[in-house]
């Protein structure tokens, strides 16, 4: 279970006050993966910062009683002058798992060939969420936080097996994914939220959320 509890969250832009969330409170339970809506510039980057413990609220607590991946994409936890071999064995150590079953998972995944025993500072942004993706996925969490879904790649083999793990997480995890974007969450969503104004507004269903979405931005 992760739970927000009266959390707030604001950042000085330098002529105003940006509110993320003010005084929100909201539990994700395990067993039902969520989908958040929210615009482009309302803070869905720090709403999914602050469930993995990346960001601290103002004010409020935060509670969490499983296990949390890093957001899909955060590269804060992998070190560029090593190589995604060096990465995936190193962050499996940290994580308590099988360095050799994390290395040939993500060399797996990723399909980067002898990229994946150059430094991750010669990669590509596509290459580097790859393989930072793969390595969420090759780690044990109870919930997996993905921020606007999977990365964006050209790579059709990738982006199929990428879909199919996330797929079969889903009978036995969580997943929380924040877009602006409704049909990426559509996949995966089984409850819904929207993000908005400071405030986060849960929904039973995506088709719910997705009214006041479109009222809020289309209307």
């Amino acid at each position: 279970m992760l739970e927000f509890e009266n959390v707030s969250k604001s950042f000085w832009t330098g002529t105003r006050r940006k509110v993320i969330l003010d005084s929100v409170s909201f539990r994700v339970e395990l067993g039902r993966s969520i989908g958040i809506l929210a615009p482009n510039g309302t803070g869905k980057t720090t709403l999914i910062n602050m469930m993995a413990g990346l960001e601290k609220p103002d004010e409020g607590v935060i509670r969490k009683s499983c296990r949390v991946s890093f957001p899909m994409g955060f590269t804060g936890g992998v070190a560029g002058n090593l190589s995604a071999l060096e990465n995936a064995r190193y962050v499996a150590n940290i994580y308590g798992m099988d360095p050799d079953y994390v290395e040939s998972y993500c060399k797996w995944l990723c399909g980067l060939g002898e990229y994946f025993d150059q430094p991750l500072a010669t990669y590509s942004s596509g290459m580097k969420g790859r393989f930072t993706f793969a390595l969420m996925l090759a780690l044990d969490f109870d919930m997996y936080l993905i921020d606007e879904g999977m990365p964006a790649s050209t790579d059709v083999e990738f982006n199929r097996k990428a879909g199919d793990i996330l797929r079969e997480k889903l009978r036995t995890t969580t997943l929380v994914i924040v877009s602006h974007n409704p049909s990426v969450l559509e996949k995966f969503a089984q409850e819904a939220a929207v993000l908005m104004d400071g405030q986060l507004y849960m929904f039973d269903t995506l088709e719910e959320a997705k009214q006041l979405y479109d009222y809020q931005t289309q209307g």
